[in-house]
C-alpha cells in the first residue's frame, strides 16, 4: 500500500527567552537539540540542519552533539545525521504519565482506525507542541502517514495539535498561538490568523479539522479527550487522502469517535475545549 509522507517537519519557534548565561545553559541547549531532532522523526536531521532550526552556532551544536553522543543520547543516522539514541529508548521503558495514557486510549485508537479505514492517533500536548504517542492504520488502500509515533508538531500544526490547542483557556491558547508562530513559517497556508480561525472552528464544532494546510491532500480531524485534572491533554484524530474525504464520511467519522471514547465511559467533558 502506498503511504504518503508529509513534505515538511516542524520547525521550532525562535522567540523563546534565551537561557540564562550560566552552567543551565547547556543544559537548555542540549534539550533543545534532542527536541529538534524528535521533531525531525526517524530519519533525523544534519547538524546544519539542526543549527539553522534553533538559530545556534554551528560550533555550539557540534559541541554538544559530541556530548550527546558520547552518553549515547543521540546517535549517527548516516555519515551526515544524528537521531535519537539507544539511551532515550531505554529511559522511555520507565513508567511515565504518558505510557498510562497509551494503555487507557489504546483500545479506542484501534477501534476507530478499525471502523473508519483510516490512520488514527493519540497525540499529547506538551509545552508548545503535541507529540503523537500512538499511531494505528486504518485499512483504507490509501495509507496516509503525516506523522509518526514520537514525531512532535506544533500546537496547531495538524487536527490533534489543533484540537489541543482550542482545548486550552483563551488567554493561554493565544499565548501558544504567538509562541508557535514564528515555526509556522514552512506552512504558507499556516499562520497565527489561520490558527485562531482553527480554534474557533473546533470550539464551535467539537472536532479540529485540518485540510491541505500540512501536507498537500491530506485531511485530518481531532477531537480532545477529557481529563479528570481539568484541561485536556490528549486528542484523538484521524488522517485521511482527501480522495477519501466527503461531507457523509466527515460525519460518519465523528459518529465513530464520538461513540468509540463514550464507550470508554470518556463522553463526559470530550468536546474540544468548549
Amino acid at each position: 500500500m502506498p503511504s504518503l509522507q508529509p513534505q515538511n517537519s516542524d520547525t521550532m519557534p525562535r522567540t523563546a527567552t534565551p537561557p540564562p548565561a550560566d552552567g543551565t545553559q547547556a543544559v537548555h541547549r542540549a534539550a533543545s537539540i534532542l527536541r529538534a531532532i524528535a521533531q525531525a522523526g526517524a530519519e533525523g536531521d544534519s547538524l546544519a540542519g539542526i543549527a539553522q532550526r534553533l538559530a545556534l552556532p554551528r560550533s555550539t551544536v557540534h559541541r554538544i552533539l559530541g556530548c550527546l553522543l558520547d552518553e549515547r543520547l543521540v546517535e549517527r543516522a548516516d555519515g551526515r545525521h544524528y537521531r535519537m539514541g539507544p539511551l532515550i529508548h531505554e529511559f522511555g521503558l520507565t513508567p511515565a504519565a504518558s505510557s498510562q495514557d497509551v494503555r487507557r486510549w489504546r483500545h479506542v485508537v484501534e477501534a476507530v482506525a478499525a471502523r473508519t479505514g483510516v490512520t488514527s492517533y493519540l497525540m499529547r500536548r506538551s509545552g508548545t507542541e503535541a507529540v503523537c504517542l500512538l499511531k494505528v492504520d486504518g485499512s483504507s488502500v490509501v495509507r496516509f502517514v503525516p506523522v509518526d509515533v514520537g514525531q512532535r508538531r506544533l500546537l496547531g500544526v495538524g487536527a490533534g495539535a489543533t484540537a489541543l490547542l482550542a482545548a486550552l483557556e483563551p488567554a493561554r491558547a493565544e499565548d501558544m498561538i504567538r509562541a508557535v508562530a514564528p515555526g509556522l513559517e514552512r506552512y504558507p497556508r499556516l499562520n497565527a490568523e489561520a490558527l485562531r480561525a482553527a480554534v474557533a472552528l473546533a470550539r464551535r464544532g467539537g472536532f479540529a479539522i485540518s485540510q491541505g494546510t500540512v501536507v498537500h491532500d491530506g485531511f485530518g480531524m481531532g477531537r480532545a479527550l477529557p481529563s479528570a485534572e481539568g484541561t485536556p491533554h490528549l486528542a484523538l484524530s484521524i488522517a485521511a487522502h482527501a480522495t477519501m474525504v466527503t461531507e457523509s464520511r466527515i460525519a460518519a467519522w465523528k459518529k465513530v469517535m464520538v461513540e468509540e471514547v463514550q464507550a470508554l465511559g470518556g463522553g463526559r467533558g470530550a468536546d474540544g475545549g468548549r
